[in-house]
């Protein structure tokens, strides 16, 4: 159920959209009690909201005619910093299933922008170009999002309907640590109480979330995201990878997670022999700390190349 003040602002936007609504229709919508749609209008007179009473048969409730709320107070740098951020979150992954609220948003802020500052918010868009396409990325339910959040935040276990990945539906409970979002994708970490065993959970498979009684106490030191990585690097994986990088062990493992099988000398000096566990998550990785790399077969020791070498830095160090 949505926070009190959430309904009282849902209910202004119903009010905003024109002419009379009924208190049946208002507590229809907001779903609550007729009882409680007038608290939520005693709040919004309190806010000096000219919300006026009409009676009658098809009486109900209304804005005043002529009211409009004050526009919001952008300067440019703030309206172009919240456009690209619904645009980027678009791109990036981080939107839930209702595909429109992001453009929805955007709608609503450039309507009551100046004239002057939409006009240039809307040059900098038409001429903003990006290199990678736009990610299709499964989104989850807003509703579930929210609820998992509420929950990491008090500590409170949930009960949520999952599918997993082969199609199996189950009802599972969670002790829920945090939200990451990892390649475009949602995740909730946790502990299932009854095995007492940690639990990585994708929230776009998850149908449904509710909160139960009780709390729990997360572990100390708690990290939901280095919890998913390292959970993700002991994955099974169709491929093994092994890796010829140019550093030292402490550099290595410093610079890659912990998804390294083994680490061993190499036979030319300087060169580590690196075993991968995940594939895909390092070489992302890898390629952000742009380590002199070469692939190995099996039964061959490869010498580097000179050029590989002249030009190779290494991991370095920070």
């Amino acid at each position: 159920m949505a926070r009190p003040t959430a309904q009282v602002l849902a209910l202004l936007e119903l009010l905003q959209s024109g002419g009379v609504r009924t208190m049946a229709e208002l507590a229809e919508r907001l779903g609550v009690e007729p009882r409680t749609v007038r608290r939520y209008v005693s709040h919004l007179v309190d806010l000096d909201l000219p919300v006026e009473s009409v009676r009658g048969r098809y009486g109900g409730y209304r804005l005043a005619a002529g009211y409009r709320l004050p526009p919001l107070m952008f300067n440019d740098d703030e309206a172009l910093a919240v456009l690209l951020g619904l645009i980027a979150g678009r791109r990036a992954g981080l939107a839930t299933a209702t595909d429109t609220a992001g453009e929805t948003a955007a709608a609503k802020i450039r309507r009551v922008l100046p004239p002057r500052t939409a006009d240039r918010l809307d040059a900098a868009l038409q001429s903003l170009a990006f290199t990678a396409e736009p990610g299709d990325f499964p989104a989850p339910q807003t509703e579930v999002l929210l609820a998992v959040a509420e929950a990491v935040r008090h500590h409170r276990p949930i009960s949520v309907q999952y599918t997993s990945g082969d199609g199996r539906r189950s009802v599972r409970v969670l002790h829920p640590f945090g939200l990451v979002n990892h390649a475009g994708r949602w995740y909730v970490t946790g502990v299932d109480p009854e095995i007492g065993e940690e639990r990585t959970l994708r929230l776009d498979r998850i149908a449904d979330a509710r909160p139960l009684p009780g709390s729990f106490e997360p572990p100390a030191g708690n990290d939901p995201a280095g919890h998913l990585l390292n959970s993700m690097a002991r994955a099974p994986y169709p491929h093994a990878v092994s890796l010829r990088i140019q550093g030292t062990v402490e550099q290595i493992r410093r610079r890659l997670p912990a998804s390294i099988a083994e680490v061993r000398e190499g036979a030319d000096e300087g060169w580590q022999d690196v075993e991968i566990r995940a594939e895909s998550l390092v070489a992302r990785r890898a390629r952000r700390a742009r380590p002199a790399v070469r692939h190995r077969t099996p039964g061959r020791t490869p010498r580097p190349r000179r050029r590989t070498r002249r030009a190779a830095s290494g991991l370095g160090t920070t």
